[in-house]
């Protein structure tokens, strides 16, 4: 039995010795690839500085456009800018395009400020102020987790907001029974920052706006950059800590009669079955008297799949409301 049990101890300490061998190289390697990689991160977008911290605003299209699209990232959503470039790019030539990249993603600095959604929704309006977007007339594109700061917007904020276009965004019942797993986003930021994740391009690789999208050859290999820089950050972890809070903090506001487009998913991605999913957005669209939706039979990133239809929707619900 001692024979035994020595014998156990040394196979375990060589499995732990190995385990740390593999971390310092991976951590090594990591810190090596991003060194060669920092001549690619380089932002096309302007950096503002809000609450000690740089936000990246995209801005692009028609500068002369009496409205202004912004377009708000899901959760986690590494490079926000190009995850949505094939939508905005369709409605570059008639309306000016923003996208702000909150705290922690895309070319944003990562940030420990906290993400309580008044917060958040100060940062992103601060952002494009600096930024230099004159008209205030804004129609918000919200993927996701964003729905929830969009709606928050528009109840705070009515005459700044013509419409929403919802990209399957989360609404507050998709949080009320949600269970999130901390020790999991924990696992997932700790294998991002020692590099983990570079020996598994599949994950990057199978990112909707590369596997779906029209990105470039070369922003595609941009995407990649940012996703090893970008993956599980503090910000983000933060912002999900936070996002039931925030969801039932919009709940006890919410009365805005905004006019309002949604597309929801058949729930793929989203950690809900497809019915269940469907009827979180169906329901609060139907309390709403501006309000309409269309089903996609798609999964989450609708954006970045079903953009040709989501693009002739919302021209046909951007008319309408003008």
């Amino acid at each position: 039995m001692n024979k035994f049990l020595k014998i156990s101890m040394i196979i375990i300490g060589i499995v732990i010795l190995l385990t740390l061998l593999l971390m310092i190289i991976s951590f090594i390697n990591h810190k090596i690839k991003l060194k060669k990689e920092n001549v690619l991160f380089k932002t096309s977008g302007k950096l503002v500085e809000i609450n000690n911290h740089n936000i990246n605003v995209y801005i692009s299209g028609n500068s002369n456009s009496d409205t202004t699209l912004v377009f708000m990232s899901g959760g986690g959503t590494c490079s926000p800018t190009l995850d949505f470039k094939t939508l905005y790019s369709l409605f570059e030539n008639d309306y000016q395009i923003a996208v702000v990249e909150k705290a922690g993603y895309g070319f944003s600095d990562i940030s420990d400020v906290d993400r309580d959604i008044d917060t958040i929704l100060y940062e992103t309006r601060e952002s494009l102020n600096k930024a230099g977007i004159e008209n205030k007339e804004y129609i918000l594109f919200p993927h996701s987790m964003s729905g929830i700061e969009a709606l928050y917007w528009a109840n705070k904020y009515p005459d700044e907001i013509k419409g929403i276009v919802g990209l399957d965004p989360a609404v507050p019942k998709s949080y009320e029974n949600m269970k999130i797993n901390y020790s999991l986003l924990n696992l997932a930021k700790f294998c991002a920052d020692i590099g983990i994740t570079r020996f598994i391009p599949s994950i990057v690789d199978d990112s909707s706006a590369i596997k779906y999208g029209n990105l470039t050859d070369e922003e595609k290999e941009l995407y990649r950059t940012i996703f090893y820089r970008r993956t599980a950050t503090t910000s983000m972890l933060n912002e999900t800590k936070k996002i039931k809070e925030n969801a039932k903090k919009l709940e006890s506001i919410d009365n805005t009669n905004v006019p309002m487009l949604f597309f929801a998913s058949n729930g793929d991605g989203t950690g809900y079955e497809k019915e269940e999913w469907r009827t979180f957005i169906i329901d609060y669209i139907s309390n709403k008297t501006n309000g309409e939706y269309k089903v996609l039979e798609c999964s989450h990133y609708v954006h970045n799949i079903e953009y040709q239809k989501i693009y002739d929707e919302s021209i046909k619900f951007i008319e309408k409301i003008k």
